[in-house]
């Protein structure tokens, strides 16, 4: 097949969007599939032999510390050029509106995929006001392809009755050869530290944004001195946090790649994820498939990946000091967390990127399938 892949977000940028989109176009290209990237140009042109067309980028008022690209007249030259015989949206919401203007346009086999919970995100920047909009918005976009993906039951649900349409669960994945316990290292848990090797090491891995609710770590180091907290990650909100967490027992790393983000998780005795805005929080497993525990919040997504009790445990976010009292009762019994360490990594080794890579490719078959108009000549005037 000829698959073009329209994306809000790819490399250099680090998150859960551009990893599974990279495991999937690896695996899709060494299947012998033809695969076009279009992208915020970010300087990246290709990726394992697979062309990137970067559309100009730019830094938005309201997220400083990242370049997203508008709607642009380029996608329609790429995807004319190429004669996908399916084009893939990823997250659509600015440059991802051009592709599926075109994509209609040209009568090209449309799929849609939903990463970002964009509604949810309003209540923390105080525009809670523009939920309805923001939906509205989202539904309008995603309702124009043939079929849409997400990557979580509960996201399944909550799109479902918003109204969204042919919606199907994307299956989860992990690099199980990148993060595994043996990456454990002497020389980045001191790193993590800050040269504090014997504290018990607290791992957060994602952006540093207020929707992550980071600030409520700081609760779990104000209560023993032997805890030490890793932030992982860049973002927004990181000024705000390295002055909440100034006087706090707290490492900030920026973005860690490939080997030395593997051996930051093993190298770590516990995950903390507090946010509650997840569609998936692929983070997680990676953390598990490195023999980490997790404490997450109690969200769907959430127990879609935890065991509780067994790889992890869930703490109720409407309980002021629930998040405190589960991390603490982890963390001063070293059996239970031996254990968790143990369950963690056996949770996740049927959960490979080929399963979820098969399943992707059958779904753009099947919408490729319903739509028998040849892409051959088709221009849009």
């Amino acid at each position: 097949m000829k698959i073009a892949i329209v994306t809000e977000t790819f490399l250099p940028s680090t998150d859960g969007i551009v990893t599974r989109l990279c495991e999937s176009v690896g695996w899709l290209k060494s299947q012998g599939h033809q695969i076009l990237i279009i992208a915020p140009d970010l300087g990246v042109n290709e990726y394992e032999g697979i062309p990137v067309k970067g559309i100009p980028a730019h830094r938005l008022f309201f997220y400083r510390t990242k370049k997203f690209a508008l709607p642009h007249p380029l996608v329609k030259k790429y995807l004319e050029s190429f004669q996908p015989d399916i084009v893939h949206i990823v997250n659509p919401a600015l440059l991802g509106l051009a592709g599926v203007f075109y994509a209609k346009r040209l009568r090209l086999p449309l799929i849609a995929s939903y990463h970002t919970n964009v509604a949810q995100y309003m209540n923390y920047y105080h525009l809670s006001l523009f939920k309805p909009l923001i939906w509205r918005y989202f539904r309008s976009m995603h309702n124009q392809a043939e079929m849409n993906l997400c990557t979580s039951q509960t996201v399944k649900e909550e799109l479902e009755k918003r109204k969204f349409r042919n919606v199907h669960l994307w299956k989860r994945g992990v690099d199980l050869q990148r993060f595994r316990p043996e990456m454990r290292s002497t020389n980045m848990r001191h790193r993590l530290t800050d040269g504090h090797p014997d504290k018990t090491l607290l791992l957060y891995v994602g952006r540093l944004a207020a929707e992550k609710e980071i600030e409520k770590i700081r609760e779990v180091l104000e209560a023993s001195p032997d805890l030490w907290l890793a932030l992982v990650g860049d973002g927004p909100h990181r000024k705000e946090l390295e002055t909440y967490f100034s006087h706090s027992n707290v490492t900030f790393t920026g973005f860690l790649y490939d080997e030395a983000l593997a051996e930051a998780y093993a190298s770590s005795d516990l995950f903390v994820f507090p946010s509650t805005t997840e569609t998936l929080g692929l983070v997680i497993l990676e953390a598990m498939a490195s023999g980490l525990p997790v404490v997450a919040a109690d969200s769907g997504p959430s127990r879609e990946q935890i065991e509780n009790g067994r790889s992890g445990t869930l703490y109720d976010p409407d309980r002021p000091d629930d998040f405190l009292q589960k991390v603490l009762s982890i963390v001063t019994t070293p059996r239970y967390l031996d254990t968790m360490r143990i369950t963690a990594r056996q949770e996740s080794i049927h959960l490979g990127w080929n399963k979820a890579s098969e399943q992707l490719l059958g779904f753009y078959k099947e919408v490729a399938k319903g739509v028998p108009l040849s892409v051959n000549k088709r221009k849009i005037i």
